[in-house]
Formats: structure tokens, C-alpha cells, sequence
């Protein structure tokens, strides 16, 4: 049912013939296009971060939060896809107004990723491709999932920000990751996909794991060793940014995530 409702949602405005000048509007969604094998559709994607050598080429469309307008109708696109967060809801409007195709794709678990690989493939024209994705995504979470869970899930806190301190809520894909590995985050019940919380939130908790992307932010946890993780030193850094970037690649960043987090006590 749930995959059902995800390919509704993704359907917003659409022609029946398949796109054939797509424009990004983030980077996993670029990502997609090329593990899509549809690079040549692309005609235009919006930046934030380094850019894959194989769209190094393709005219910019503004840069994450400011979608410059004009360069877009430039391109002529017959498909917008969309990362909801990736501009402001006042430009996703106007780009409905204009009555320019978009896609949403906003996958809130792994599952719902897979299912989108086959939607966007059928609507570039590469279904086949597509349904592979999904197949071979779905048959790698499985593999995933049998290896590494636990009898008691491990109690990780994943850091995104440390001043102000802010965290992953439960409806976070990352979240759904943590899962596949055995794990859970111990702010899940938090709707909000970037919740701020408090130190004494977190000290509360006593996460296990403690994961972040720079060693200052882990460092600065060791003025508590009362929490599991300093005591453990399981104090981590996110083994692959590919955890923050929904697309294909994201198994691989999984499998390390898992790894890591296997050799946890």
C-alpha cells in the first residue's frame, strides 16, 4: 500500500510521451538519471556540491534554495525533477503555474526509493532500466537486513549540525538506513526531518553510537564519558556522504554504514 501511495505522489503533472529533456533539481536526482543510463536527457541541473564528470558540461539552473527561473525556461524542459526541499514552495508553485511537468521525489523510507527508480524510469522512456534498479535495489536491502540485525537495536544518534545541535528525525530516510543495519535513532518519534534538540535531549537518551560527519563535532562528545558511546569510544564519522544522497549509490553507503556499525558492543 505504502508503494502505492509513493508512486501517486510522484505523479503531479506529467504528458503522456516520454520526457525527453529532463532538468534536476538535485544532486541524487542526477544521480538517478545516470543510473538510469539517461545522461542524454539531461539538459540542465540545478548545483549544490561537485558535479559527476558526465553532466560537468550541462548549463547550471541556480544553486540549492534559489532556483534562478529564466535559465530554466531557457532549457525547455519537458520534466522537472523535483527534491521538495531543494527550492522554496513560493518556486515550486510558480513552476506549477507555468504548467512545467514536474516530478516530486521525496522517498521517506529505502523501499520508496526503489519504487521511484521504476516511476522515473517510465516516464524518461527506460522502464526496463528502471525496474532493474528496483529489483536489484530491493534484492540488496534484503541481503542487508538478514546480515546485520540485532535482537536489541542499536541506539545511534546521528549528528547533522552542532551549533545549534540538530538531528534526523524518524520519517528521514537515514533513519530507515539505520534500521537496515540493526540500528535505530534515538529521536525516530521526531517528525520534522532536521529537528533541533538539546544536549541534555541527547544525554538523556545515552545513545551507543554517536555518528557525525568531522572529527571536531565527535571530539566535543568527550566532555561526557558518562554517555555510552564516549564510554565505548564509539564515537564515528558517517562512513559515505552516499547516505545523504537517495539514489542507487546509496547501498553501497549503506553496506559501509552497516559494516561500521556491526562493531558496535
Amino acid at each position: 500500500m505504502r508503494a502505492l501511495v509513493v508512486g501517486l505522489l510522484a505523479l503531479l503533472i506529467w504528458p503522456a510521451a516520454a520526457a525527453e529533456r529532463v532538468v534536476t533539481l538535485a544532486p541524487s536526482l542526477t544521480e538517478i538519471m545516470l543510473e538510469l543510463e539517461a545522461g542524454d536527457l539531461l539538459v540542465g541541473l540545478l548545483d549544490a556540491g561537485e558535479r559527476p564528470v558526465a553532466v560537468e558540461h550541462l548549463p547550471s539552473v541556480g544553486n540549492f534554495g534559489q532556483l534562478e527561473l529564466e535559465s530554466l525556461l531557457s532549457l525547455q524542459p519537458d520534466l522537472v525533477l523535483l527534491w521538495p526541499d531543494s527550492i522554496s514552495s513560493a518556486q515550486r508553485q510558480q513552476l506549477q503555474r507555468l504548467g512545467i511537468p514536474i516530478m516530486l521525489v521525496e522517498p521517506r523510507k529505502l523501499a520508496d526509493l526503489a519504487v521511484q527508480f521504476a516511476e522515473i524510469g517510465s516516464r524518461i522512456g527506460r522502464a526496463e532500466q528502471g525496474k532493474r534498479l528496483r529489483q536489484q535495489f530491493n534484492k540488496g536491502l534484503q541481503r542487508l537486513s538478514q546480515r546485520y540485525q540485532r535482537e536489541q537495536p542499536l541506539q545511534v544518534f546521528y549528528q547533522v549540525w552542532d551549533v545549534p545541535l540538530y538531528t534526523l528525525g524518524g520519517q528521514q530516510i537515514i533513519s530507515d538506513a539505520l534500521r537496515v543495519c540493526g540500528a535505530e535513532n534515538i529521536f525516530a518519534e521526531l517528525t520534522l526531518p532536521a529537528p533541533q534538540v538539546s544536549v541534555e535531549a541527547v544525554l538523556a537518551r545515552n545513545p551507543e553510537v554517536i555518528l557525525t560527519s568531522t572529527q571536531g563535532q565527535l571530539d566535543a562528545w568527550r566532555i561526557w564519558p558518562g554517555v555510552a558511546a564516549v564510554e565505548r569510544e564509539q564515537l564515528w564519522l558517517v562512513p559515505d556522504d552516499g547516505l545523504e544522497r537517495p539514489s542507487f549509490q546509496m547501498l553501497g553507503a549503506l553496506e559501509k554504514l552497516c559494516d561500521q556499525l556491526a562493531e558496535a558492543d
